[in-house]
């Protein structure tokens, strides 16, 4: 059985790390399995947002194979060792973490890299690599997401924050009971999927901008981002939609 799994539900891929006996950890047909997931996504035009998650009630990902990494004595991960969206791989359409147990280490990884993050309420997250000896270079975006103290404890410790802790510091937008998870997850995906797809992808290139660009370049880069969406026939279908008191029909052009 493939240890990766990728399925279409009214417009949402849910791509599912499936090893729950080792807690979701990241051996090397994992990390192929989800780097195939993204790429099917991006090519997947019935698909708007990708929701990652993982297999059974206990770890959304605990991180890298240890054993694994002992057996082939890895030190330095290559660039392309994890899919990490934004870095590695050009992911330009929506992702949310469905965060069903812990995420430690690179399953922490998977989750920050996610444009938004949906935890049950047992959720652990933890950048444990101090704890191991091993490194977290990807961490780098942390105080971006989180205030620099609150991810200076997160790096300095290694210890577990819980779901609604991690809430409260803008790490994760929703917390719910695992039983919901599923079902809130998805229908946050559908509300994102209902919108104008290029006013998504603009919306997504946008929220970004700030973490690499001063504030007046930002604002130019934005202007060049928005400019095709306002050109487009979605633009105005969307006043005449609203005008005549129906839903939009969408085209995406």
């Amino acid at each position: 059985m493939t240890p990766v799994t990728y399925e279409v539900h009214r417009g949402v891929a849910w791509l599912t790390i499936d090893r729950p006996e080792a807690r979701n950890a990241l051996s090397r047909a994992v990390r192929d399995g989800l780097f195939d997931g993204v790429r099917r996504f991006n090519d997947d035009a019935e698909a708007r947002v990708l929701v990652l998650t993982g297999a059974g009630d206990t770890a959304f990902c605990a991180g890298g194979d240890l054993k694994e990494m002992n057996e082939t004595a890895l030190q330095v991960p290559p660039p392309d060792f994890l899919p990490q969206p934004g870095r590695n791989i050009d992911v330009p359409k929506p992702t949310i973490a469905a965060v069903n147990g812990i995420a430690y280490g690179g399953g922490f990884l998977l989750a920050q890299q996610c444009d938004l993050v949906v935890a049950a309420d047992h959720a652990r997250f933890a950048v444990s690599e101090v704890k191991l000896g091993r490194g977290a270079p990807w961490a780098a975006p942390l105080s971006w997401l989180v205030p620099p103290r609150i991810a200076m404890e997160i790096l300095l410790t290694g210890d577990p924050v819980d779901a609604e802790r991690a809430r409260r510091y803008g790490l994760v937008n929703d917390v719910v009971p695992l039983a919901e998870l599923h079902a809130h997850t998805q229908a946050l995906a559908e509300r994102i999927a209902a919108n104008a797809p290029l006013s998504v992808l603009a919306a997504k290139r946008t929220a970004y901008l700030s973490a690499s660009h001063p504030r007046a370049e930002a604002y130019d880069r934005a202007e060049e981002i928005w400019e095709p969406v306002y050109r487009s026939r979605d633009a105005q279908e969307g006043p005449l939609a609203f005008r005549e008191k129906r839903t939009p029909v969408w085209q995406g052009v």
